[in-house]
């Protein structure tokens, strides 16, 4: 199963810790490290087991799982900028008044309406996923959605995606893995690029050769593929393009 659908079908709990544990390992829902039972690992002259170790990757490579979560698409999360900045500070554990000078706005009572503010925000979403949970049980045409990946960018009505749409499309636009054109609708476009995206590796990088013929023997235009692999978030590279790598 991709990341992005395991990271969008963990639980609060699972999503607060920022791993999920399978039958014979930890995942990381942030970047899909994998840390297998039974095995002791070391850090920094010490042993630890495998779930210890994972949360000591977390704290190492994404620093926090709030500060990740806080810096995804504001469309993922329904977060304002302002409203990050200032969960990031609270986060930080400052003072309202400490808040107040370092945005220099309002007044302290300026912080505490922002903070009852966002309360209220977390009191709506309670009620609302209790009702989606509850929706799940009676919702019986549903459609199936393909999860939005992780690091997408400019989200809107083109991720309205089902899993059947997804099938129907990648069967009228592939033959034996070659693209036979280049769809022109966005939405159509997003579900070829996800598919294209599976053929690379994770946790490789590729110098720009290599990945143009890798795409080149997917579709005729590879500067065209390579392109909007980047631009949806799929793909991603080194500022001078002599590194391109798959996001998680």
């Amino acid at each position: 199963m991709e990341l992005s659908n395991v990271f969008w079908s963990a639980s609060l709990e699972e999503l607060k810790n920022g791993y999920i544990e399978e039958s014979e390992s930890f995942t990381c829902l942030l970047c899909g490290e994998k840390v297998e039972k039974g095995i002791i690992y070391p850090y920094e002259n010490r042993l630890y087991e495998a779930e210890r170790y994972i949360r000591i990757h977390i704290e190492n490579t994404h620093h926090s799982v709030f500060e990740y979560l806080l810096s995804m698409d504001k469309k993922l999360t329904g977060l304002t900028d302002h409203q990050k900045k200032l969960l990031s500070l609270f986060y930080q554990g400052k003072s309202d008044k400490e808040i107040q000078k370092e945005l220099g706005i309002g007044s302290t009572s300026t912080i505490r309406h922002h903070r009852f503010a966002l309360k209220e925000k977390e009191r709506q979403a309670k009620l609302f996923l209790a009702m989606m949970e509850l929706l799940k049980e009676k919702d019986q045409h549903a459609p199936a959605f393909v999860p939005v990946h992780k690091t997408a960018t400019m989200i809107d009505e083109r991720y309205n995606i089902t899993q059947d749409e997804q099938e129907q499309i990648v069967n009228k636009y592939f033959s034996e893995g070659v693209l036979t054109k280049f769809p022109n609708k966005e939405k159509q476009r997003l579900i070829i690029l996800r598919e294209i995206s599976k053929q690379l590796k994770l946790d490789y990088h590729y110098v720009e050769k290599e990945l143009n013929q890798i795409l080149k023997d997917i579709y005729e235009d590879y500067v065209l593929i390579r392109r909007y692999l980047v631009d949806y978030g799929f793909l991603n590279r080194k500022p001078d393009g002599s590194s391109y790598w798959r996001n998680k």
